[in-house]
């Protein structure tokens, strides 16, 4: 299998599809979906939430957090894990912008 030759895309293009593979999962959707139902958590509160061991869920945590949609802190022995608002409008916006640009009366003849 050959390496994905990301200097052949835009870095939009290379940024969606990071951020995409890092929402590519079902417990990174059911983590961002607890995250914006509550607005804040502590990791633990996850645990209870969705049916995943702890490191499961530090490691899915991670991969959020390093696309920036997720920020979190660390208080004594919990962590606090919260949407970053600014991000996720940015994320958003780049989604739009992606699902904006289909033309809905193309004459495809597929």
């Amino acid at each position: 299998m050959g390496l994905t030759k990301t200097e052949n895309f835009t870095d939009q293009q290379n940024e969606l599809a990071t951020i995409a593979k890092a929402i590519g999962h079902p417990a990174r959707v059911a983590i961002l979906q607890h995250l914006l139902r509550v607005d804040a958590c502590i990791c633990g509160d996850l645990v209870a939430e969705i049916p995943l061991a702890q490191p499961t869920i530090s490691r899915h945590l991670q991969e959020l957090k390093a696309v920036g949609i997720i920020k979190g802190s660390i208080s004594g022995t919990s962590v606090n894990y919260c949407i970053d608002a600014t991000r996720w409008r940015e994320v958003q916006n780049q989604l739009n912008g992606l699902f904006d640009t289909y033309v809905s009366d193309q004459d495809c003849n597929c």
